[in-house]
């Protein structure tokens, strides 16, 4: 994958918070907040303290909404799953302590909203 995206950016060339929330879908204060729940990621900051993110942290932002968006896991889950990863561990099942609807879903399965993301992402993709 090295032809530019859309954007006109090279993959692997930097991208700034503002870049990298539209790519994943998130606002960028969703990035910062990542940040200090997830030492992993950890951007460069220049000039303003103006955050610009390499390969490997865009590949981790994507990771970690992966897993908090798509899979649904929580926080605390993702945070280990991303150890585990480390490990060579590969979680396969969100860390639900119930099968319960969160706060917020009025009832709507998971995989239902997930197969709906698909859905919309195919149709603007």
């Amino acid at each position: 994958m090295s032809e530019p995206d859309g954007g006109g950016k090279a993959d692997g060339a930097m991208l700034a918070i503002g870049e990298l929330a539209e790519r994943i879908g998130v606002p960028a204060h969703m990035l910062r907040y990542w940040e200090t729940r997830f030492p992993q990621l950890k951007p460069l900051q220049r000039s303003g303290r103006r955050r610009y993110y390499r390969a490997e942290d865009v590949a981790l932002a994507e990771r970690i909404h992966d897993l908090l968006h798509v899979r649904g896991f929580t926080v605390e889950g993702a945070r280990k799953a991303l150890a585990d990863d480390d490990e060579g561990e590969m979680p396969t099942t969100p860390d639900r302590v119930d099968d319960a609807p969160r706060p917020g879903a009025q009832g709507v399965p998971v995989e239902k909203l997930v197969a709906l993301r698909q859905r919309l992402a195919a149709a603007l993709g």
